[in-house]
Order: C-alpha cells, then structure tokens, then sequence
C-alpha cells in the first residue's frame, strides 16, 4: 500500500521529475501514498470533487473491519492530510501533463468520484488509446460496490454510457491485475455482455454487488486482511 519507495527507484531509475498525481477515486489502497509523494516532488494532485474528502479521511469508505484493523496494527487512528495542491477535474476535462494529454472521464459507482483516465497512444497499430480504469473495469470483471460510498445502479449506468462507448482500439490498465482491451472486454465480460444484450436499463436489475468470485479484493488491502479472511 505504501507506493514511495517503489516510485522513488523508478524516479531514480528513469531519471524522471514526477509533476503531477491522478486519482482515480479515493479508496485507502490508491491514496494512501499521493500526499507524501506530492510533497516529496512538489506534484499536483488531481481528483473528482466527489472524493476529494476522501484524501482527508479515507476510512470513511472502508468497512469497519479496516478501519479497527489499522488501529489495532499502527495502535492509533490513522491521520491523512491533503496535498498542498490539489486540483479538483470534472467529467470531460482535458488534462495537459508533460506533453500528454488526459481526458478524464467521471464513472461513478466503485466510488462516487471514481474517475478514469484515457490518453493517445501510438506504439501499436490495433491500439489508438489508453485508459487507466482504476476500479471501474478489471480484466473479466468490475469494481465492487459494497463499501461505503458505492452504488450498482451508478456502476451499471457508467458502465452502459461511459465503458461500452469506448472502441475496441481502447488498451485498459486496471488498478488491480492485468491490462486488457475493450475488444477482449466487451467479447469476455459478463457485465459488459450483459448490459449490451439488455434491450433498456431496467432489464438488468442491480444487485448489491458484483459475485465475490468476479469481484476484486481491493479492501482492506491484502497487506492489513487478516490471515483467515477470504474475498
């Protein structure tokens, strides 16, 4: 969970200067690092307006079971402040960064500012673009909604105007496990098929959250879940 040590040796590494932080929501395992980093680098951070409260307490959209975790590990609550420049972005917005351009695009669901983000690419022939998903689109799945915050109905609605839109050239980078395509996507996922076949929304009634065998477990962290716990 803790991203600066990895992300200081690639800085080094690449010999890089980071100038800015894209959150794709605000869940505890994809912030826990952006205000050390922004500092460290003297970055921006971008993020939705909907999560933006979530860079100050980001447990609120945790289960109970995390937040006594973390507790019960560090024997205090856990404290988070923002970054000294955060940038809130709104749906469509085009984010211009060391000669890459960023066109965030709002898909609520997994949070309610849970946001992705797609840029040109040119490295591949069948690929034009790629989108950072974050826990919006996984490889054969989509983020839960089960935490406090999330939403099927919301999800299936970003799925249906804002996923199933985007063109098969589209490579998605997930924020948990492997890259993928939207061709590969909209031919293997279930919920994508599921929402293409559907003849209007109210046909695929919400459920609570997606089945625990397709769902991601990207909370609590794996590094906090207790040893008997199972996703």
């Amino acid at each position: 969970m803790d991203a600066v040590p990895g992300i200081a040796r690639l800085i080094l590494e690449h010999r890089l200067k980071p100038v800015a932080i894209l959150l794709t929501h605000g869940h505890l395992d994809h912030m826990f690092s952006v205000t050390p980093l922004c500092r460290s680098y003297a970055s921006s951070c971008w993020v939705h307006p909907d999560d933006r409260v979530l860079l100050t307490d980001p447990l609120r959209a945790m289960g109970e079971e995390t937040r006594l975790l973390l507790e019960r590990l560090t024997g205090r609550l856990a404290a988070f402040t923002e970054p000294d420049d955060v940038r809130e972005l709104t749906d469509g917005a085009e984010i211009e960064l060391a000669g890459l351009t960023f066109q965030a695009i709002h898909a609520p669901g997994h949070t309610p500012g849970s946001t992705m983000f797609q840029s040109d690419y040119d490295g591949r022939p069948e690929i034009d673009s790629v989108m950072f998903s974050g826990d919006v689109l996984f490889a054969g799945s989509i983020g839960r909604t089960d935490l406090p915050g999330g939403n099927m109905a919301d999800m299936l609605k970003s799925l249906r105007t804002k996923v199933l839109p985007l063109p098969n050239t589209v490579a998605v980078l997930p924020g948990h496990g492997p890259q993928t395509t939207m061709a590969r996507e909209r031919a293997g996922n279930p919920y994508l098929q599921n929402l293409a076949e559907a003849s209007s929304p109210d046909v695929l009634r919400p459920a609570d959250s997606p089945p625990a065998a397709l769902r991601p477990a990207d909370s609590p962290p794996a590094a906090l879940r207790p040893a008997d716990s199972k996703e």
